[in-house]
């Protein structure tokens, strides 16, 4: 039983580690913490979920529609709101993000009402049988697809010219901006690809979770105990700390109660706070892509 609920918080930490990526990469480049990153996931499901209403498309296939969608709706938000506040002090960023969160769901309230919308895939409740191990299918197929691109967006951070002027404007904007880096270029494209990456974890998560309009609370707090657990800025750290908050969330449903793995895993976060605040992989007073 521990190696099968193991397995289970590994894969579903998976797509807990890349959601939190998204939000790591925006604060290390642009410095605003987030708050409606897990509206942005909520708003990646509907559009998960409608796709397969109208045209009975695949939540995998629709992860070509739903994540170039979420980049341009990242574009434009980053282009009419994000770019305005940066800079602003800390406390008129949270109430911009957090307005923003506020506004999105209510409009899906408004738009969705508060039903329990869900894919109905024919593979959804399928499992893998390897000896006495049941392993899902939906979460293994998320996992892979979010190590893939986790490693690519690695790569592409460490390897393209483009990566190495986001990993620059994180470490140091004004020397960026020296060298010849257009930083407001950068925020864009940065603020673009974290809600890219919220569309892409919103159809990994269709088939396994339900969409309702406040689900993306549930996300954002998990993302933020994520991303500071793993260290404000580091992808790798994102990774641990999803994987970690996976198996924490998976053993203390199965042991206490599932009502208890946020208090569970809080609880983790707080001692984590306490022995180590800069978190796994963080450096106190810097951030490192």
């Amino acid at each position: 039983m521990f190696v099968q609920l193991l397995i289970n918080g590994v894969l579903l930490g998976g797509v807990y580690a890349l959601m939190a990526v998204g939000l790591t990469l925006i604060f290390g480049v642009i410095r605003i913490v987030n708050f409606a990153h897990g509206d942005f996931v909520m708003v990646g499901m509907y559009m998960t979920f409608f796709l397969y209403s109208f045209f009975n498309m695949n939540p995998y296939v629709a992860i070509f529609i739903v994540t170039p969608c979420m980049f341009l709706i990242g574009w434009l938000i980053n282009f009419f709101l994000i770019k305005k506040v940066v800079g602003k002090p800390a406390v008129v960023q949270i109430f911009v993000t957090v307005g923003l969160s506020q506004m999105l769901m209510s409009s899906a309230l408004m738009l969705f009402n508060a039903d329990f919308l869900q894919v109905p895939t024919s593979y959804s409740t399928k499992s893998l049988h390897m000896g006495s191990l049941l392993i899902g299918v939906p979460q293994i197929i998320a996992f892979v697809i979010s190590m893939g691109v986790y490693t690519l967006l690695y790569y592409f951070l460490h390897h393209s010219y483009t990566g190495k002027a986001i990993r620059s404007t994180a470490q140091n904007r004004e020397s960026a901006t020296l060298m010849g880096v257009n930083i407001n270029k950068i925020y864009m494209l940065t603020f673009a690809i974290g809600t890219a990456l919220t569309g892409l974890c919103a159809a990994l998560l269709m088939p396994m979770y339900p969409v309702f309009p406040t689900i993306g609370l549930n996300f954002v707090l998990m993302t933020f105990v994520v991303v500071v657990m793993g260290g404000l800025g580091s992808i790798p750290g994102a990774l641990l700390g999803g994987l970690s908050i996976g198996i924490i969330e998976t053993m203390s449903a199965y042991v206490f109660d599932p009502g208890w793995k946020q208090a569970i895993y809080f609880g983790v976060f707080i001692i984590l706070l306490v022995v180590r605040p800069q978190g796994f992989f963080g450096q106190i007073g810097a951030e490192e892509l």
